[in-house]
This record gives C-alpha cells, sequence and structure tokens, in this order.
C-alpha cells in the first residue's frame, strides 16, 4: 500500500507546535477535505496546534463496484454491521500511529496529541488511539463507527482517553445506531465518552465547529 503523505498545517501564530491534532478524512476524499475546518475553529489565543491532515492510500472498494478511490480500507458490504477490511484498516491505523510517533520524537508530548476521524477516517482514528502505546489527550469520532471493537487489543495507556462522538440524527450513510453502539460499547469497557447528537446528515455543521473547538480548548488549553 503506497501513502501518498498528508497536509500538515502550522500554527497560524508562527510559534513552533506544543500540541497537534489529526484529522482523519471519509471515504473518497482526501486530507484536504477538513482543510476548510482548521481556520473556522474558534481557538483559545496562545493554543499553538499543528493540524496533520493525512490522506489515504487509493484503493478497490468493493461496495462501490470496484470503484479505485482513496479509502483507509475496503468495505464488502453496507449492511448495518458494515463487513470491512481489517487488515486493511489496521494497515492504516499502525501508519497514523507511526505518524503520531513521529511528532512525539519531535517534541510533542503525547497527551497533547489529539486523533479525529469522520466516518472511515473515524474508524481508523478508533483503532488508532485506543491501540496505542502512549497517553494521547483524546479522541474525537464523527459519524462513523467502532468497525474493529470485536478484534482491536486496548492499549492500557489510553485507559482514561478522554472521547467524544458526534453523530447526525438524519445520516443516511452511517445510521445513528453505529454511533450509538460505540459509544455503549466504549462506556461498557470503563472508558470516558460524551455522546453528541445533531441535527443533520452525513456531514459537519456549524454548530458542531464550535463544540470541537470548545473541546479541544478543554483538551489542549
Amino acid at each position: 500500500m503506497s501513502h501518498p503523505g498528508e497536509l500538515i498545517i502550522e500554527p497560524k501564530s508562527g510559534r513552533p507546535a506544543d500540541a497537534c491534532v489529526f484529522i482523519l478524512h471519509g471515504l473518497g476524499a482526501d486530507g484536504h477535505d477538513f482543510e476548510p475546518l482548521v481556520p473556522a475553529l474558534p481557538l483559545k489565543a496562545g493554543l499553538d496546534i499543528r493540524f496533520i491532515l493525512p490522506h489515504a492510500p487509493r484503493l478497490p472498494v468493493t461496495i462501490n463496484g470496484g470503484m479505485v478511490m482513496p479509502a483507509w480500507y475496503d468495505i464488502h458490504e453496507m449492511s448495518l454491521d458494515r463487513r470491512v477490511d481489517t487488515a486493511q484498516l489496521v494497515a492504516s491505523a499502525e501508519r497514523i500511529q507511526a505518524l503520531v510517533q513521529e511528532q512525539i520524537d519531535h517534541g510533542i508530548d503525547s497527551r497533547r496529541i489529539i486523533l479525529a476521524g469522520f466516518s472511515q477516517g473515524g474508524a481508523v482514528a478508533y483503532q488508532a488511539a485506543l491501540s496505542f502505546d502512549a497517553p494521547l489527550g483524546g479522541l474525537l469520532a464523527m459519524s462513523t463507527y467502532f468497525a474493529t471493537a470485536d478484534t482491536i487489543t486496548l492499549a492500557e495507556a489510553n485507559r482514561e482517553l478522554p472521547i467524544e462522538i458526534h453523530h447526525g440524527t438524519f445520516d443516511p450513510v452511517v445510521h445513528e445506531s453505529l454511533g450509538k453502539a460505540a459509544y455503549q460499547r466504549l462506556q461498557g469497557l470503563g472508558y470516558s465518552v460524551h455522546y453528541q447528537t445533531y441535527p443533520m446528515a452525513h456531514a459537519v455543521c456549524p454548530q458542531q465547529v464550535g463544540d470541537i473547538a470548545t473541546w479541544l480548548n478543554a483538551r489542549l488549553g
């Protein structure tokens, strides 16, 4: 699997970053999909966050007739419990973990690194964050599902990870029941999880942008 890199947005203060937020896009998009979100976030003054928006590799996607497109993993069928290529998902998560480790190696405290993901990217973010062996600052799962709930090896280092789940109540792509199932599963495993819905489809809405900023300010402020 060749990896097409990532979009990196440095702090607009011009100061060196002391925190890092990864945002993983959804199926068929790329890192530029969430580029407009970064300047729209009302973040606290003095927060020097580097945003890293990786691009997924291009893969044939079964549910789209085998069409090749940016995808973190193949989806075999769109049933409610979604049959996915777990090996590809785990490989994508390991790539993200390697990028996180690079930030740590360059001096960013792991507890000031947050993983966020939308749809497919959220499924990868669940796997990457919850199996990472150093404590992270938080996990934001948007309009997504916990695809590897039955196979993941949970890292003790992230047992206290703050998890924020956002979902649209009118989502026709990833039904809200999947977001709720992830919430209940994580609660049952003893994680600190907050679940928030918005009257939207498979998207990000303005109210949510404000809530994301509030959450990032609390985690990294």
